[in-house]
């Protein structure tokens, strides 16, 4: 099979693509500096940079843009670059070198954060020690003493946020970091002036001690540092397991040399035309043609399908597929970026950078409110210093430092991580883990919950439901005789008839003799019988030759597999085997369609055994036999009807649709990589999970918002009054410690609301 992909390379002669690593962005005010850097290099056609992949892509033309220009013009920008090979052995290396400038910048961040911490704490109780003992108010060393605690969180814990307020500046923007610097710098700025030249406070007839505002500079900047810390940290994680999803497939191939000659060699060194040999319980090292030999093969990473597929010469098999029993040889017909695992690997990453990412709500505003509150603070200090009473330099030195103070983001910066912290606090005790905010926000629109099948809401491995005693003797011992015929058997078909005996209370016996007969069944000898159990066609020929078409028609109607069991030439039993439903697949489906959402099925299994399950647990509408990228393409025709789709599956070929959706919710007992690429994960297999996990981050975005509007309500509310509004009416004007207590009262008031989610039903 072909993934239709968009190429490594760009079509157009003398265009090349580069792929990045780029780190230290944080809002999506961070993406777009780094796009204006790179499109800004001589050369440079188009780029696209991916925040929650911290990837970047440029088309260039390398005669006039070499990769160390890239290079530069990202760290002009204030962030790290490192340019990844295309060679699948270099790339390798260079993926060892992100990790580690990942963990280099994880590691500075995590220093600035513990030296906020640890320094602000004693600085908040000095600061408010003045309200049980007044003879601190005025003595002298207090202010000293907070000076020696804030620089250092001041001058190097901050340097982020600097770094990227100018970054910001420098391409005309204002962001998250732009509220940060400008209030913690005028707040200690301020607190400065007022601990050594209180002086030119006594000159304006103010009083110094009121102008030390040390505690909020260092509150908040520890605060966000926090959230910085916790975001990287994930986004880290979340890159590394993406990358082991290409760690799938083997690591080394058994090639059959010109004489017979076996060598084995590492996959990088395999080519087209080479022959390799497989053995049971190996990995499939690339993608190829049969060629002699036979087998079961698990392609559950492909189809999604538990039941192994049974494979012949003149069969495809596919790199990174399980090889379950028989031992064969294969012409390799495709390798590297080719083969369907690397393709696989690319619909990930390309999905994922497709995603539009909605930037987040903080910077929206922030890019208009912080040049108003600039405005605001001059003219309110220059209306102060034309019009106001004497002293009219303290009046509007007053007036600038409460709008500053009232407009700091300390509420802003509370206001998304903490309903975040425990809305996903509330959602682990339930067994729902939220990885964004971005998932939060996509919640809230999606219409349609297209869900994979085996794993996902089937419990993703064969069961014996049904069983019909043929013999004279009882149907206990018929299943006995035919499960110890299975006993050495590797096909799940068998570990199935083993588990419903053992279930029983039976005790299989050690066949005596064992014949494998590949896509058929088994030939054994037990307890002196002559025991065959395979396909209809296999019993027909060991004596059971007036099996029943009706029956047969009557479990594969219902998507059942059926096997037959002759003993001793005489008819046995019939079992049938399905793929059940889980238990609670039904309510999941009946909360889902409650909830008003659309529900579908995407499944590569055969197209009756997917109606079969539908049926049973009420889903709408069904989409069979589809592969990896069919399932992303009917995701992407569903948005071009205006849809907003959340895709459910736990499987490696659920990934790129994940990706892909709306919103990805991953099964917890999946694989590494659907994890990593979804949005969402359900710890435990329950797919009930999903309509909680649905009523919880909408509840949780709808906590942020309101957290949101609180934080402004107090700064927007205030800070007419901050300037002086009230003034020429009641004589009252906002003092920077009221404006700091009202910047306060705004965090308790967004914690609080925040509080609330612990006790939200989800139900």
């Amino acid at each position: 099979m072909t993934v239709a992909t968009k190429p490594a390379s760009v079509e157009e002669e003398g265009v090349e693509r580069r792929e990045l690593v780029v780190t230290g962005m944080t809002c999506a005010s961070c993406v777009a500096s780094v796009e204006d850097a790179l499109r800004g290099v001589a050369g440079v056609r188009a780029a696209d940079v991916n925040l929650a992949t911290e990837r970047a892509r440029v088309e260039l033309d390398p005669a006039r843009a070499p990769d160390s220009s890239l290079v530069r013009a990202i760290e002009r920008a204030g962030y790290g670059a490192l340019v990844l090979s295309a060679d699948r052995a270099e790339r390798a290396v260079m993926e060892k070198r992100e990790r580690a400038v990942r963990a280099a910048y994880l590691a500075t961040l995590r220093r600035r954060l513990i030296v906020a911490a640890v320094l602000a704490v004693p600085v908040l109780l000095l600061s408010m020690a003045d309200l049980a003992f007044s003879e601190l108010t005025h003595a002298d060393w207090r202010g000293y003493v907070l000076f020696l605690l804030a620089t250092p969180v001041q001058l190097w814990s901050a340097l982020p946020f600097y770094r990227g307020a100018i970054s910001a500046a420098r391409h005309g923007r204002t962001d998250m970091n732009t509220l940060i610097v400008v209030g913690t710098t005028t707040a200690y700025a301020v607190s400065v002036v007022a601990t050594f030249f209180p002086q030119a406070f006594f000159g304006l007839g103010l009083e110094p001690h009121r102008f030390l505002y040390y505690d909020t500079s260092t509150t908040i900047v520890a605060l966000v540092l926090v959230g910085r810390f916790l975001e990287s940290r994930a986004r880290a994680r979340t890159s590394d397991e993406v990358r082991a999803l290409a760690a799938l497939g083997a690591k080394t191939a058994l090639v059959r040399r010109a004489g017979g000659a076996e060598e084995e060699v590492a996959i990088e060194r395999l080519a087209v035309g080479d022959v390799v040999i497989v053995r049971p319980g190996e990995i499939v090292a690339t993608d190829g043609l049969l060629l002699a030999g036979s087998s079961a093969v698990d392609e559950s990473m492909v189809t999604g399908e538990s039941l192994p597929v049974e494979k012949a010469p003149g069969d495809e098999v596919t790199g990174g597929t399980l090889n379950r029993t028989g031992t064969f040889r294969f012409r390799v017909t495709k390798v590297g970026a080719d083969t369907l695992l690397a393709q696989i690997v690319r619909l990930v990453e390309d999905a994922q950078g497709s995603k539009v990412r909605i930037q987040r709500l903080v910077d929206r505003i922030a890019s208009i409110f912080v040049p108003i509150v600039f405005g605001v603070a001059f003219a309110s200090a220059l209306a102060w210093v034309v019009f106001g009473p004497q002293p009219s330099l303290g009046y509007a030195l007053t007036a600038f430092v409460a709008v500053l103070i009232i407009a700091c983001p300390c509420a802003l910066g509370l206001a998304t991580p903490t309903a975040i912290i425990v809305g996903t606090g509330r959602g682990a005790s339930r067994g729902i883990l939220i990885k964004s905010a971005d998932a939060l926000e996509a919640a809230r629109a999606i219409d349609v919950v297209a869900f994979d099948k085996t794993g996902t809401l089937t419990v993703g491995r064969p069961e014996v439901v049904d069983y019909m005693n043929c013999a004279g003797i009882g149907e206990n011992e018929v299943i006995r005789i035919l499960a110890s015929a299975e006993l050495r058997s590797e096909h799940p078909l068998a570990s199935a008839v083993v588990e419903a005996a053992t279930a029983r209370g039976l005790s299989p016996s050690e066949p005596t003799s064992f014949e494998g007969l590949p896509g058929q069944g088994v030939h054994a000898t037990v307890d002196g019988h002559d025991v065959w159990v395979g396909n209809a066609d296999l019993a027909r020929a060991h004596g059971f030759a007036d099996l029943g078409d009706g029956m047969l028609a009557h479990h594969q109607e219902k998507g059942r597999t059926v096997l037959v069991g002759t003993i001793d030439g005489e008819p046995g039993g019939i079992l049938a085997l399905a793929d059940t439903p889980k238990a609670a697949a039904r309510d999941a489906i009946a909360d889902l369609r409650r909830m008003g959402l659309r529900t579908l099925l995407l499944s590569g299994d055969a197209r009756r055994v997917a109606e079969a399950i539908a049926r049973e647990i009420g889903i709408d509408e069904v989409r069979a036999e589809v592969r990896p990228d069919q399932k992303t393409e009917i995701i992407a025709r569903l948005q071009a009807e205006g849809h907003r789709v959340a895709m459910v599956g736990d499987g490696v070929n659920d990934a790129p649709a994940l990706a892909r959706a709306d919103l990805g919710v991953a099964i917890g007992t999946g694989t590494d990589i659907a994890i990593a690429t979804a949005d969402i994960v359900l710890v435990g297999g329950d797919p009930r999970g999903v309509p909680r996990a649905l009523r919880l981050a909408r509840r949780t975005l709808s906590t942020i918002r309101q957290n949101l509007f609180w934080a402004f309500v107090y700064n927007v509310a205030l800070i007419p009054v901050a300037a002086g509004a009230l003034f020429p009416f009641t004589g009252w004007l906002l003092s920077p410690m009221l404006a700091a207590a009202a910047m306060a009262l705004s965090s308790v008031t967004v914690v609080t609301n925040s509080l609330r989610l612990r006790t939200v039903s989800l139900e």
